[in-house]
């Protein structure tokens, strides 16, 4: 009997331990899953807003010089800040449209508010656009956060006409799905809508060329 108490009465210890270890691992686990995902919904979800692009004085002399060759001339208001009036002509007018990406959101920093909510991307084929939504204080779950939703959408020219592809449309980093997007996911809108008479068709019959390239999009008008 005494042997037997004997070899009993370690157990008790050895459970001890094993019971504290599971709970400081429990704790550990909660403390890094807490952790990671306030880094997460901080950095990537929940982000307050964006900072606006400001260009240097040789960038703002060439937007204003594409500015004022689409007809932004500050000169065509007089004193008292009325617009000039001036007869219509066509000689010496330019078709193509050309920004790149730091002109695009300097223009928005410029002349609304969304330059701290909005953000336009140009990459090759690929106009995207990160936009941040406050949300109202009573809304359900996310009230008084900030909703980020990235979009995506291809141009380009081909076969004598322009490409215009929603290639997506994700809400805090989870993509919508395309039934959700009225089916409209990775169809060509032009030729999907171009045959009707409509926004697509006279679109499609203005544009003699569409090129988005890294930081650049070049858009040129039929006459």
């Amino acid at each position: 009997m005494p042997d037997t108490a004997t070899d009993a009465a370690p157990a008790s210890p050895a459970r001890g331990i094993s019971a504290a270890r599971v709970v400081l691992i429990v704790l550990a686990t909660i403390l890094l899953t807490v952790g990671l995902t306030w880094w997460v919904l901080a950095h990537y979800v929940f982000v307050r807003e964006f900072k606006p692009v400001t260009l240097d004085a040789r960038e703002e002399q060439v937007l204003d010089r594409k500015l004022r060759v689409l007809g932004y001339r500050p000169g065509d208001l007089d004193a008292e800040g009325n617009l000039k009036p001036e007869p219509y002509s066509e000689v010496g007018a330019r078709r193509e449209v050309s920004f790149n990406e730091r002109e695009l959101n300097a223009l928005l920093a410029k002349n609304t508010d969304l330059a701290k909510k909005l953000a336009i991307d140009l990459s090759d084929d690929l106009v995207s656009a990160r936009l941040l939504i406050p949300m109202d204080p009573d809304f359900p779950v996310l009230g008084g956060k900030t909703l980020r939703v990235n979009a995506g959408v291809a141009m380009a020219y081909r076969d004598n006409k322009p490409v215009i592809v929603l290639k997506g449309v994700s809400i805090m980093g989870v993509p919508v799905p395309n039934a959700w997007l009225g089916g409209l996911k990775n169809i060509d809108l032009v030729q999907e809508f171009g045959n009707d008479q409509g926004f697509w068709k006279s679109f499609s019959e203005g544009v003699k060329d569409i090129r988005v390239e890294q930081g650049q999009i070049k858009v040129e008008l039929k006459e």
